[in-house]
């Protein structure tokens, strides 16, 4: 059983802010690396347990956010170009797909630093369904046949999750506390803005992320359908728009694909006129 596990550093337990935490220059970064990798252990551990047996690790923080010398030594660890071409490797050999890290898209109220790639879109949609990383890979799996059975980060995501992919397993390791879209913010403004959070204890976050993974292993062998694949409908049309980066006007971008959503994720987003 092998399955392909994406990895990003926002919804980690313990990743207390953007700037220090998983940026280079921050003063925590190597420990907010730490808390992602042992995270990604966790659900290793769990997936193992229930009868997986290869694991494909995506570093998909655009910074780098794995430990590779941390990582569980039966995982094999991916880092390409990002933003690379979609869908980072994964294909139609893997039997499912999982999320370690996540954070919710842009614009989710009460996120802990919610964004879709970067902080400058406002919202992103696909045949006008607003998606974040965590759905654009979602759809990519289901046009492969790879379904999404498991995904941890702040409570924002896993409810953003449930509700894009019937019958995926989350796990909650943190909420942000502030209401609100932020759609009036400059870049910078909401960059900052959702630093905020509650936190478990990163020890019971991995004991939760490890029987959360094993849980969704034992319920995928036992029957892979417990987990909707997305319904995609071609032609595929992409709508992105963007705040203010103190010096642009506020802006929408599109792009068009006859039949495939990798494909469209691939095509250069375009102003709309």
């Amino acid at each position: 059983m092998k399955i392909f596990i994406m990895s990003d550093m926002e919804g980690v337990c313990g990743v207390v802010s953007h700037d220090e935490w998983v940026t280079p220059q921050g003063r925590y970064y190597a420990e907010g690396k730490e808390l992602l990798t042992l995270e990604v252990n966790a659900a290793i551990e769990g997936f193992a347990a229930a009868g997986a047996t290869e694991f494909v690790v995506a570093d998909g923080h655009g910074y780098g956010g794995i430990n590779n010398l941390l990582l569980d030594k039966r995982a094999q660890f991916l880092r390409g170009p990002l933003p690379g071409p979609y869908p980072f490797m994964l294909d139609a050999s893997f039997d499912a797909m999982a999320w370690v890290g996540q954070h919710a898209k842009a614009s989710t109220e009460c996120a802990q630093m919610a964004h879709t790639g970067w902080f400058d879109v406002i919202d992103y949609r696909i045949n006008d369904i607003s998606v974040g990383e965590f759905g654009q890979m979602a759809m990519c799996g289901a046009e492969l046949g790879v379904r999404s059975i498991f995904g941890a980060g702040d409570e924002a995501f896993t409810v953003e999750a449930a509700e894009l992919v019937q019958g995926i397993e989350t796990v909650s390791i943190k909420r942000g506390i502030l209401p609100g879209s932020g759609e009036e913010c400059t870049v910078d403004q909401y960059k900052d803005r959702n630093n905020g959070a509650i936190h478990l204890h990163p020890e019971i976050a991995r004991e939760r992320i490890r029987q959360g993974a094993e849980r969704a292993m034992r319920r995928f062998v036992e029957n892979r359908e417990q987990f909707a694949l997305l319904q995609l409908a071609s032609p595929f049309h992409r709508e992105v728009r963007y705040r203010s980066n103190g010096t642009n006007e506020p802006h929408t971008k599109v792009s068009e694909h006859p039949d495939s959503v990798i494909g469209l994720l691939n095509t250069k987003l375009q102003l709309k006129k």
